[in-house]
């Protein structure tokens, strides 16, 4: 039963879906492909209003923040629903394996075999949204405090109930898988089990790689006691790790937020913080990437998986071919992108280099002030009202129906994500706000995807999902939309170039830095075939990819070895990360096709979006006149983030 929760962790140092902390420096939560283990449309909006400044008025109050009302799933983690619906989801469960197992074959290949099958994949169907809602509740009420031990309890007993009862579900998807080809085809003819077409086909993708049903069972209880606990323990660990600054102890999001803080000292302080405790606590880290990247490892061999990769690629249903066209596209413009580009940013600093605390230090040149919330929702709708209406009435019922949790909390999960919880309900948003000019563009992200979700719900529980690389394909366009609605809004020269220059150093963060954690990741993974690395040798493999992306104007200090740590990405979705690289290029080349042509765009765009799971990517692009496979398609993509460089050098 998997479910999904996009998010942008990995990113730049910002990411889950881990969500949106690898980006800059914060991470975020896991991302796709959550198993109902439990990790984790409607209605009219009043239009969205022109955008009136980008700073929040001196001396204004603060606008209070948004939470999320989560009581759309249940009321509270101890209502009589709960209880009910766990024993509703175990009764079903046990029933459906009653009246279906090892009946497929026989049952299909007779006259009305279609029609019988449809009917058992609609209840599949039902019982998937059931523990997608249950085991999204309980993954969101851990993200909302991860340290609180009733939530840690809650969360931990729901993922096991959920793992238990699915166990009696396993015999559905390997048993369809071993129908035979021409009978199955035939009773696909049925309308009603046509329908699941894209779905059944989209599975038997996984046929060479599925086991014999007891082993597959024995993979799936073991989750819960394998990766799934060492997940567990790593959100906890991250979550309640402290830094000490000016005699304060600061949870690890507004820490990394100090990176982008205005004031060096502030900047390199919470660098050095980073640092000690990392230092403290890297036994623990790389007890965790040890043990995971070896439960990889042994499922891969099983499965005859022959890429330390293979099993991402199969789950984005993306060709490893493109992938490796991909990162060596990207791995070959890094001097023509994240090299020039921190020369060029330590020219404006004066200086020759800049040390790594500062890669995301705001330009001299920028707008002081903070960005109050009410301005950071009128940015993202103005933007998506004057593409398509329509995304922006679905993008503002995150604000008015309390789809967003945005407040920074002790405990809460960092970074930012999208989850899309159960096409019976709706998505939620998880960020931590704290008016920087990139929250901004967090915010566009992430409705990005919740508005793809929204639309792709209509899907139904099975074929809703939609592979990370088009998944992050939504999101990035809908910061684009935003950053090129301020552009356009900006008159004065030296703001234009902090725009231009911050969305340049987002997209290095998006493209160049996600490729470096994907080649770090690789490097572990085929490293640890041959044994356990130590926490000093995991730091070696790191510094040496960064140092190959950043370049030679960015200096990499003591302490710099151990921020492999917190991305969530690595644990939560290994190799997920060459997905918001593969939606940036992507968006790029969409991007331009909207520029030269806008007129059916947004319809062809949403429609996209409202495909879901049912397409392959190939054919999504397809109306768009773009190839992914194309061997120059990258490199259009790339060029963009060339030319924007090519802008600011002019600029001087």
């Amino acid at each position: 039963m998997p479910k999904s929760v996009t998010s942008r962790s990995a990113k730049t140092s910002r990411s889950a879906k881990t969500s949106r902390s690898a980006k800059t420096s914060r991470p975020v939560k896991a991302s796709r492909s959550v198993k109902a283990s439990g990790k984790s449309p409607s209605g009219k909006s009043a239009p969205a209003r022109p955008a009136k400044k980008t700073a929040s008025v001196a001396g204004r109050k603060p606008a209070r923040l948004p939470e999320w009302n989560l009581a759309d799933l249940y009321p509270a983690i101890d209502a009589p629903q709960v209880a009910a619906d766990l024993d509703r989801l175990d009764a079903e469960c046990a029933s459906f394996e009653a009246d279906f197992k090892g009946k497929l074959a026989e049952e299909a290949a007779k006259d009305g075999g279609g029609a019988w099958l449809a009917g058992a994949v609609k209840r599949y169907e039902a019982i998937e949204d059931l523990a997608g809602r249950l085991g999204s509740y309980a993954g969101l009420v851990h993200a909302g405090d991860s340290v609180d031990p009733v939530k840690s309890k809650f969360y931990g007993d729901v993922s096991e109930r959920l793992t238990a009862a699915s166990v009696h579900l396993l015999f559905f998807m390997l048993e369809l898988n071993r129908v035979d080809d021409e009978v199955l085809e035939r009773a696909m003819q049925a309308p009603e089990l046509g329908h699941y077409r894209p779905w059944i086909e989209d599975l038997r993708k996984d046929k060479p790689y599925q086991l014999e049903d007891r082993v597959e069972q024995l993979f799936h209880e073991k989750s819960q006691t394998g990766y799934g606990a060492f997940n567990r323990l790593f959100d906890q660990t991250i979550s309640g790790l402290r830094f000490k600054l000016g005699g304060k102890e600061l949870a690890i999001e507004p820490t990394l937020n100090l990176l982008q803080d205005r004031a060096p000292a502030k900047r390199k302080a919470a660098a050095e913080a980073l640092a000690k405790t990392f230092k403290a606590n890297e036994r623990t880290f790389a007890l965790i990437t040890n043990t995971l990247a070896k439960d990889k490892e042994i499922s891969d061999r099983w499965r005859g998986f022959e890429d330390v990769a293979d099993s991402r690629h199969l789950a984005n249903r993306v060709e490893r071919e493109v992938v490796d066209a991909l990162v060596a596209s990207v791995r070959g413009a890094y001097p023509r992108l994240s090299h020039r580009y921190y020369k060029l940013k330590a020219g404006w600093f004066g200086k020759k280099k800049l040390p790594h605390w500062d890669r995301n230090a705001p330009l001299p040149f920028a707008a002081t002030g903070s960005i109050a919330w009410p301005e950071a929702r009128e940015m993202v709708l103005t933007a998506y009202s004057a593409f398509s209406p329509e995304m922006a009435r679905i993008a503002e019922r995150f604000f008015t129906d309390r789809w967003i949790d945005a407040p920074v909390r002790p405990g809460k999960a960092p970074g930012a994500f999208s989850h899309p919880t159960t096409p019976s309900a709706h998505p939620y948003v998880l960020m931590n706000y704290q008016g920087k000019p990139r929250d901004v563009m967090t915010l566009a992200h992430e409705l990005g995807h919740g508005v793809h979700q929204v639309l792709a719900a209509g899907n139904g529980a099975l074929m809703a999902p939609t592979p990370l690389t088009l998944a992050e394909t939504a999101s990035v366009f809908g910061e684009m939309l935003t950053f090129r609605r301020l552009l356009g809004e900006t008159k004065n020269a030296k703001q234009r170039q902090a725009l231009l220059a911050g969305k340049v150093e987002d997209m290095i963060n998006t493209v160049v830095r996600q490729i470096a954690f994907y080649s770090f990741e690789r490097a572990i993974h085929t490293e640890r075939r041959s044994g356990e690395l130590t926490a000093q040798r995991i730091g070696e493999i790191w510094l040496s990819v960064q140092s190959e992306s950043l370049g030679p104007a960015i200096e990499i200090k003591p302490g710099y070895e151990n921020f492999w740590m917190y991305i969530p990405h690595f644990i939560h979705s290994p190799f997920y990360v060459y997905a918001y690289a593969f939606g940036d290029c992507l968006v790029n080349s969409l991007y331009a096709v909207y520029e030269n042509a806008q007129e059916g765009f947004a319809e062809r765009y949403l429609a996209m979006l409202s495909a879901g799971g049912t397409k392959h990517y190939s054919e999504l692009l397809a109306p768009f006149g773009l190839d992914a496979k194309d061997p120059s398609f990258w490199d259009g993509g790339l060029s963009v983030i060339a030319g924007m460089i090519d802008e600011l050098e002019a600029m001087g």
